[in-house]
């Protein structure tokens, strides 16, 4: 990029390395922050991925339970019985970034007649309500980290743009103006003595 050789220009320059060099330590305590909660969410979403397995590895006991659920009218099936209704997330600020924080899953309230059902099936639809929970918080978990990981690609490549580009940009262009206007003084002093000279030898 051609630099205008100029005081105006040298001190444009000045103030523009001034700004980034304010502006870089943010960045780089942005990006630190952003590094340090998406670990954090990571660990969390392995815990609970772990939970989640664990609970479906515990219902391999209610199987031939749950294969009565074919006895059931279509209407009684189990999964008639639970039914997600909502996710209910707060919005949450980290570095500037709103994300999604999980509060609780709903469920479509459904009355059943407990005389149409054996007495597994109560504790069955808390197990499928917990497995449910777990699913709506580890999604919103992984969105956390997705907008989290957008973020700081962002705040990453402003970091790399002021580090390697701008400010040494900035501080090639000053020393280039400087030179400039060094030699310029020194031509224009060199100028002047040639010139006194020559009216002295008038």
């Amino acid at each position: 990029m051609a630099i205008k050789l100029t005081k105006n220009e040298l001190k444009k320059q000045k103030d523009n390395l001034k700004q980034f060099q304010r502006y870089l330590p943010t960045l780089q305590l942005k990006k630190q922050q952003l590094q340090s909660v998406i670990m954090g969410i990571r660990q969390e979403l392995e815990r609970k991925e772990a939970e989640r397995i664990q609970m479906i590895g515990d219902l391999d006991d209610w199987v031939a339970v749950f294969a009565e659920n074919e006895i059931f009218d279509e209407e009684k099936r189990l999964d008639q019985l639970v039914q997600p209704d909502k996710v209910i997330a707060r919005d949450e600020n980290i570095a500037g970034v709103t994300i999604p924080a999980f509060e609780e899953l709903t469920f479509k309230d459904i009355n059943y007649d407990v005389d149409d059902y054996p007495l597994w099936v109560d504790t069955a639809v808390f197990k499928l309500r917990e497995i449910a929970r777990l699913d709506a918080l580890v999604s919103t978990l992984r969105k956390q980290t997705e907008l989290l990981e957008k973020e700081l690609r962002t705040t990453s490549q402003r970091v790399n743009l002021f580090e390697k580009v701008k400010i040494p940009e900035a501080k090639e262009n000053i020393r280039v103006i400087q030179v400039y206007l060094g030699d310029q003084q020194t031509a224009a002093v060199v100028r002047g003595k040639i010139s006194k000279k020559k009216l002295v030898e008038v």
